[in-house]
């Protein structure tokens, strides 16, 4: 088995700095885009059906960003991949605020949406591939940090967005605002990543084009991710996580608004609330898997999800909503970072598992959005969360599948957990 090359005390400091910038631009853009959807759709006119048609967009190109990226990885290497990536999905949200309020255009909003989700698709899976890569140097559990500064940025987008419905600012000028972060972000943090830093083949992340022979390995080793049964399981346990997650991104300030009558700035704010909840348990993460496994806390949050999702629907009252959005954000918090870790388990094939259970994950993306608006519009958007409450269950029940493999490099909580 493969092992990633050691670094140096100093590089490895800068290198996990780089990927924790890079997680937090990617939640930044994510939460810009989720605390404008209820302006998006009224400068649009569109009804939730419309709304889940652009998000199925979104879907499709990140699932794409998804299947390319072990490429892109292979020829270009991380830092180019990455940079790349991250200028894409920055060149997608400043497009959104030009389609919503200079073009007033549904095809252009979509055309934004659907650059910043092959972006943010590529990219997630080379940060975590750069993630699990730095794990393994450090011999613990990490992974739910890296994704707990995606979480800050989710929370300063959400925060951002709250100041911007405040303030009376449209889509455009928020985006442009946003979008010009990022760009900044991505070449001070790609700067501080190291070449030849994980990949496939951690010793060929960034290593010039190969022979023909070299790239058929490596397809090899991408196809067949795709024939272990481990890979779907994990798959489900991402898919549930990810379609909970993805659900309050796109429909938790839509649901306080039309399903409590809760004014947009309080609907930016649960959402808001539920990005600090799933922070604050990412923080705290991973020494708590270190100390009971993955499987032991996969189940117990996914727990506290279902719950969480069930009194987001049914509280009576605004101030219960919250609670149950802040149990929702807790328990959809480690079910993606530790499906990334546990794909990772072999750096070897890292990217390509990685690549290929999160693919399954994000069908939640692709398929999710379309479902819920056209579901919503025949029950009521609450009554459709009711889907994300049968997911979290399956996710749960899936979590077996997150067991370390024999051999893999990982923290205490791992190896008990076998």
């Amino acid at each position: 088995m493969s092992t990633t090359p050691t670094v140096d005390a100093r590089t490895l400091v800068r290198w996990r700095a780089a990927v924790f910038a890079i997680f937090t631009a990617s939640g930044l853009s994510i939460a810009t885009w989720a605390s404008r959807v209820p302006a998006i759709k009224q400068t649009l006119g569109v009804d939730n059906i419309q709304v889940g048609m652009m998000l199925l967009g979104a879907g499709i190109a990140s699932i794409v960003g998804l299947s390319l990226a072990s490429v892109v990885l292979a020829r270009f290497g991380a830092r180019k991949g990455m940079l790349g990536a991250m200028l894409l999905f920055a060149v997608g949200v400043a497009v959104i605020g030009v389609g919503t309020d200079i073009a007033q255009s549904y095809a252009l909003v979509v055309t934004g949406l659907v650059l910043f989700g092959m972006g943010n698709g590529a990219v997630d899976v080379m940060m975590n591939v750069e993630g699990a890569a730095i794990e393994k140097q450090l011999n613990k559990t990490i992974l739910p940090l890296f994704h707990a500064f995606f979480s800050f940025g989710t929370v300063i987008g959400a925060g951002l967005g709250v100041a911007a419905v405040a303030a009376g600012l449209d889509v455009l000028a928020h985006t442009a605002v946003i979008a010009v972060s990022i760009v900044v972000l991505a070449f001070v943090s790609i700067a501080n990543v190291p070449a030849r830093a994980a990949a496939m083949d951690p010793d060929a992340a960034d290593a010039p084009a190969e022979p023909k022979t070299a790239w058929r390995e490596r397809l090899h080793i991408a196809l067949s991710a795709w024939r272990e049964p481990r890979t779907y399981a994990l798959g489900v346990v991402m898919l549930g996580m990810a379609f909970a997650e993805g659900g309050a991104n796109d429909w938790l300030a839509l649901g306080m608004v039309e399903g409590h009558g809760a004014d947009q700035a309080l609907g930016a704010a649960g959402l808001a609330v539920f990005s600090i909840s799933m922070t604050v348990v990412r923080v705290a993460g991973g020494p708590l898997v270190d100390r009971f496994g993955r499987v032991a806390t996969l189940r117990v949050l996914a727990v506290t999800a279902a719950t969480g999702l069930l009194l987001f629907i049914l509280a009576p009252s605004v101030p219960l909503v919250f609670v149950g959005a802040a149990l929702w954000g807790a328990g959809i918090s480690l079910g993606f970072p530790l499906g990334m870790s546990a794909a990772a388990d072999d750096p070897e094939k890292a990217a390509a598992r990685v690549s290929a259970a999160a693919a399954i994950g994000y069908i939640a993306f692709l398929c999710g959005p379309p479902i819920l608006g056209i579901i919503s519009e025949r029950v009521g958007l609450l009554n459709t969360l009711y889907v994300l409450v049968v997911l979290i269950v399956a996710s749960g029940l899936a979590s077996r599948a997150a067991r370390p493999l024999p051999g893999a490099h990982v923290g205490e909580g791992h190896r008990r957990s076998h």
